[in-house]
């Protein structure tokens, strides 16, 4: 049966455990977590219960860490995310820029790229034992095939032929979102902004985009192969290949595992910007957005802060606001919207201002769990 709920956020200042029981009315909060440092992500991988998260700091830098007793106590990744890798020649090289330069020596990369964070834990699949996937800043994929303790970079994306016209959008160029097909093993997708969606159905040794009828607002040629500014994809591992996206330009729904988008939202919300997209944990056609005014006016929609949900996979969409502030100016970050896994599902939401808003009952009404915590990066939510 389960009992515990505990809710994991990432903060500019720390991350924070909230915990309670099945019925979550009363919730305990830990002490801080990483006091100081930047957390981006905190997620536990439900398989073997470690938790883990990607934490950066202005003076250590980017690492990743993981606790194998739900907080109390972290060890750092025995190798963290790194861009060094071998030069091409056999030689040692100390960063990815060593193997952008001719024979000359003369480097040929415009702008030498170096490992500012992480910003996503994702554990494997069922049957991918000891296996994670990590997204990174500047847009790289890691995996490591050991719980945690060592990360791997994917150098077929890094080195993909685009890649050098991908643009970084306000928040750097950020690999923030990685989805495993539960059904193709073989199959994974990750987004960047801005760079797009991208998907493998090799395990991760070619990789091709797939951004049909995404508008890139912002572009000249506002619906490009790719270099769209895709904010946050999600999708229910009952359904893998229908997959929603919140866009810069947009809200998207794919029925074909990415080869064509459609747009839900045109004529049926209030905007068209934001950043976070959930889906229901046990209703795949249950998906939630919080958007904003627009890209220029990063704020609550009339100055009231709401939740939008659909119940019909974006076909139709309700404002639910019950229990929300009416006059709020916030903002709800790409990683800082999650679900339970209850039919009754849970739905939590942190903004940028330190609230932390839950529901308990899908949506329909919501309270505040916690405020005057420093703004929040990431909320994840895990059941046993």
């Amino acid at each position: 049966m389960k009992n515990k709920v505990q809710v994991y956020i990432g903060t500019t200042k720390g991350g924070f455990i909230f915990e309670s029981n099945a019925a979550r009315e009363k919730w305990k909060v830990s002490d801080i977590q990483f006091k100081s440092w930047n957390v981006m992500h905190m997620r536990m991988d439900d398989r073997d219960q470690r938790l883990h998260t990607a934490t950066d700091h202005f003076v250590y830098g980017p690492t990743t860490h993981y606790s194998d007793d739900f907080g109390k106590t972290w060890k750092q990744a025995k190798q963290v995310p790194t861009l060094t890798r071998p030069s091409a020649s056999g030689r040692p090289a100390s960063t990815v820029d060593e193997m952008f330069r001719s024979e000359s020596g003369e480097n040929i990369k415009d702008k030498p790229e170096k490992m500012i964070k992480v910003w996503n834990i994702t554990p494997g699949r069922a049957d991918e034992p000891n296996v994670l996937y990590a997204g990174a800043q500047p847009a790289s994929l890691f995996i490591s095939k050991d719980r945690g303790e060592t990360w791997t970079l994917n150098e077929n994306l890094f080195d993909h032929p685009h890649r050098g016209k991908w643009n970084p959008g306000a928040g750097g160029l950020a690999l923030h979102t990685i989805l495993l097909d539960p059904k193709n093993p073989k199959r994974m997708y990750i987004a960047v902004s801005a760079a797009g969606c991208y998907r493998t159905d090799d395990g991760g040794l070619t990789w091709s985009p797939h951004n049909k009828h995404v508008h890139a607002c912002f572009q000249p040629d506002q619906f490009p192969e790719y270099g769209q500014c895709v904010h946050k994809m999600a999708m229910h591992p009952s359904n893998p290949n229908v997959l929603f996206q919140q866009n810069h330009c947009g809200v998207y729904r794919s029925d074909d595992a990415g080869e064509d988008w459609i747009d839900i939202g045109e004529g049926k919300l209030p905007a068209r910007f934001g950043f976070p997209i959930a889906v229901h944990p046990t209703d795949p056609k249950t998906i939630y957005i919080a958007l904003e005014e627009s890209d220029e006016y990063r704020m609550s929609v009339d100055g009231k802060f709401s939740v939008w949900r659909s119940k019909d996979a974006g076909e139709s969409w309700k404002r639910i606001s019950k229990g929300l502030p009416n006059k709020a100016h916030l903002v709800v970050l790409r990683e800082a919207m999650a679900t339970d896994n209850f039919e009754d599902a849970g739905i939590y939401v942190g903004t940028n201002t330190g609230q932390l808003f839950y529901s308990r009952d899908s949506g329909d009404s919501w309270e505040l769990m916690a405020d005057y915590l420093p703004p929040i990066n990431s909320v994840e939510a895990a059941v046993s």
